[in-house]
């Protein structure tokens, strides 16, 4: 099918929501493909301003479908609130689709994020401290959670059993910091994974039979 791109070349605020919106009217599937909350699309329209970081802007149209693909690093808190902003203003994000190959970002991706910031002092790169560059880290390393992964209990203990123990070790020897608790960590994506498991399919499949 043909595809149109839309890349930012000035690193962010070149408009590229706009562009997205408009381009979407003509559009099928309209699709995040990277990067992840530390970025934003500003959209206006008749139902009025709306800030997106992580759904497409196409939602705005009804018979369009709405992708969050597997390059994204997908905040689950970010996300989910994110979705109930659109809905609470009569916005249906039941269009919305969210690749089950998407790794998530975690806790110890944001902390990990400011504490290395820290210790760089004066040549911090000046990250947003949204833990996106450390969540990234993890997916090129192949050591990463998976969106697949957050809505599959058995399979998100058993990641968390074998990932946290290596991160909370970097965090107190190497960045001299709290370790983050496997039970409170365990708890709450537990439940993230429950309230967006709706959205997570296999997009791959979804998109070749658009």
């Amino acid at each position: 099918m043909p595809t149109v791109v839309v890349v930012g070349g000035q690193w962010g605020d070149e408009g590229k929501g706009r562009i997205v919106d408009m381009l979407a009217q003509k559009a099928h599937v309209i699709a995040r493909y990277s990067a992840g909350n530390n970025a934003g699309h500003t959209v206006i329209n008749e139902q009025g301003e709306f800030r997106l970081h992580l759904v497409p802007a196409g939602i705005f149209y009804e018979d369009k479908l709405c992708v969050i693909g597997n390059g994204v690093v997908i905040d689950p808190a970010e996300l989910l609130e994110e979705i109930a902003g659109l809905t609470a203003r009569g916005v249906n994000t039941e269009r919305l689709h969210v690749s089950d190959r998407a790794h998530v970002l975690m806790p110890y991706h944001k902390l990990i994020d400011r504490l290395d910031e820290e210790r760089r002092g004066d040549a911090a790169i000046g990250t947003t401290g949204r833990g996106v560059g450390p969540a990234f880290v993890d997916k090129v390393a192949r050591a990463g959670i998976r969106m697949g992964d957050l809505v599959d209990e058995q399979v998100l203990e058993q990641k968390l059993t074998t990932l946290l123990p290596y991160k909370n070790a970097l965090i107190e020897d190497y960045y001299h910091s709290e370790p983050l608790s496997m039970e409170q960590l365990y708890a709450s994506y537990v439940e993230y994974g429950r309230q967006l498991a709706p959205f997570v399919v296999n997009t791959s499949d979804l998109v070749q039979e658009c």
